[in-house]
């Protein structure tokens, strides 16, 4: 058996904090002592360690109390459950860190992302994740970035930004016209000389998210107007299909 103080520097929960849980019926000790002092053994560590999982997931101490009370309830089951829910809570975490990592290698840190929506992420996580696989590529951005000062990244977003107003422009152009194609071609060289070396996959990602319909895209459209976006994947799509 355990006091409250024992339970509390074993877990890092605090004596107030399993106080209270007894209170509202969460986690009650096994014992109390003529003395009053709360008691708990092994069982009761094993619940309180299910308590902080899901509270680590977010779920309220009502929900939690319903999923440990159910008359139905499997303690190998709950922990099923919560494996489950670790996981795809580590995959959420993994596609931020893609995707964060995405948004410096594709430059959007350069764009005007007024409006951005956070719930978003998701939808661009796969997009990063496909460019952020090429690891030597993200340590040459790294390098060529890391140097550079605010001035001289303002106008680096002033030149991304003015390659989608030029294209924009081109438009009606067929996307296999020589016009539309040299953009791509100038592009290409542009990332390549200022990001990472900017081959005909990465070009292809990049295509993906300036036509994947998010804040990305919008911000694009608002540069070279309704449709940029998508026409600059059109684009890309028939320059990169040449070289690949």
């Amino acid at each position: 058996m355990m006091t409250v103080a024992q339970v509390s520097k074993r877990t890092g929960v605090s004596v107030r904090t399993l106080h209270h849980y007894d209170q509202i019926g969460l986690l009650k000790p096994t014992e109390v002592t003529d003395a009053g002092y709360r008691l708990y053994d092994d069982g009761a560590l094993d619940k309180l360690y299910l308590i902080l999982v899901y509270r680590e997931l977010g779920l309220s101490l009502n929900e939690i109390g319903s999923i440990l009370d159910a008359p139905d309830y499997d303690r190998n089951r709950v922990l099923e459950h919560q494996i489950q829910l670790m996981q795809e809570r580590v995959e959420k975490l993994q596609n931020r860190i893609s995707f964060a990592r995405g948004m410096l290698m594709l430059g959007v840190k350069y764009m005007d992302f007024e409006g951005f929506d956070p719930k978003k992420i998701d939808e661009y996580s796969q997009q990063a994740k496909a460019l952020y696989g090429k690891t030597d590529a993200y340590k040459e951005f790294e390098q060529k970035q890391k140097n550079r000062t605010a001035e001289q990244e303002k106008d680096l977003n002033a030149q991304v930004m003015d390659f989608f107003v030029r294209l924009g422009k081109m438009r009606p152009c067929p996307p296999d016209s020589e016009a539309a194609q040299n953009w791509a071609k100038e592009l290409q060289a542009f990332f390549t000389e200022h990001f990472y070396t900017c081959t005909p996959q990465i070009l292809g990602s990049l295509a993906e998210s300036y036509a994947g319909g998010g804040s990305m895209t919008e911000n694009i459209d608002k540069a070279g107007g309704e449709g940029t976006g998508a026409f600059a994947k059109q684009v890309i799509d028939i320059y990169t299909q040449k070289r690949l």
